[in-house]
């Protein structure tokens, strides 16, 4: 697998939403998820804000049957009759379930996200991000509609990010590390395609071992950030040259 180090794109301004998300991100992990507590602590807390794919599909909370299933039975803890399913699917998106996946989304979201939001604005990147993580969810929802699987993760949105960038820019060069010695430069359609597909095979192999990761969410995601970005009229485009700034800030700075 190549892991994305940097692009040679350098964007007209600074993704100051992407790094904001970053933020946010690392923030809830750090200072609100019991990342660090025990287990009914943890399987509580997912239970009460992760987007569950029974919920999403009948728009209720769980039973209480199906609420015993999904948490540890031995916590001993009751059903949350309050919960919206709408809300938990938002704060979902901010959720991880260790380290390793938190780091991992945030250097894909660092990479390629701050292009995405030149591209668009910084508002409208923001309502893309939040609509290609729903949609994400969604279609991992109805394709396993009985699941009570907490689902957790940016992986989703960031997916939307990636199918938004092969869409803006397939042949931007991105500097990739190929475990465990090779550093390449690598085109942004190879990466970008190659990590697509290896996604769809990896769904068929959970759906055949019981793997914990949702990979048919990755897949929504990123066809739902290719079809959002050329429904808006984006079309591929040359990166622009290594080092540029954009002449408009520098003009703002000598008033």
């Amino acid at each position: 697998m190549a892991i994305p180090l940097g692009d040679l794109n350098p964007p007209r301004r600074r993704g100051v939403v992407t790094l904001l998300l970053i933020a946010l991100n690392i923030g809830v992990f750090v200072f609100w998820q019991p990342w660090d507590g025990g287990v009914c602590e943890q399987s509580a807390f997912y239970a009460r804000w992760g987007a569950i794919p029974d919920e999403v599909v009948e728009r209720q909370p769980l039973s209480q049957d199906e609420f015993d299933t999904t948490v540890e039975p031995r916590c001993g803890l009751e059903a949350m009759p309050d919960k919206s399913v709408s809300v938990s699917i938002l704060v979902a998106m901010f959720l991880h379930g260790g380290w390793a996946h938190l780091l991992g989304n945030m250097l894909y979201l660092f990479v390629f996200g701050d292009n995405v939001e030149d591209r668009f604005g910084r508002p409208q990147f923001l309502i893309f991000y939040l609509a290609c993580g729903t949609l994400a969810t969604v279609m991992f929802a109805v394709a396993n509609p009985t699941s009570t699987t907490t689902l957790v993760g940016a992986s989703g949105a960031i997916a939307g990010v990636l199918g938004a960038y092969l869409v803006m820019y397939p042949t931007a060069v991105v500097r990739v590390f190929v475990p465990p010695f090779f550093f390449l430069p690598l085109p942004a359609v190879l990466v970008l395609g190659g990590w697509f597909l290896l996604q769809v095979f990896a769904d068929r192999v959970a759906g055949q071992t019981g793997a914990e990761i949702a990979y048919l969410a990755h897949v929504g995601g990123f066809v739902a950030g290719v079809l959002i970005t050329l429904l808006l009229g984006e079309r591929p485009q040359r990166p622009l040259p290594y080092g540029y700034r954009d002449p408009r800030r520098r003009a703002r700075r000598r008033r």
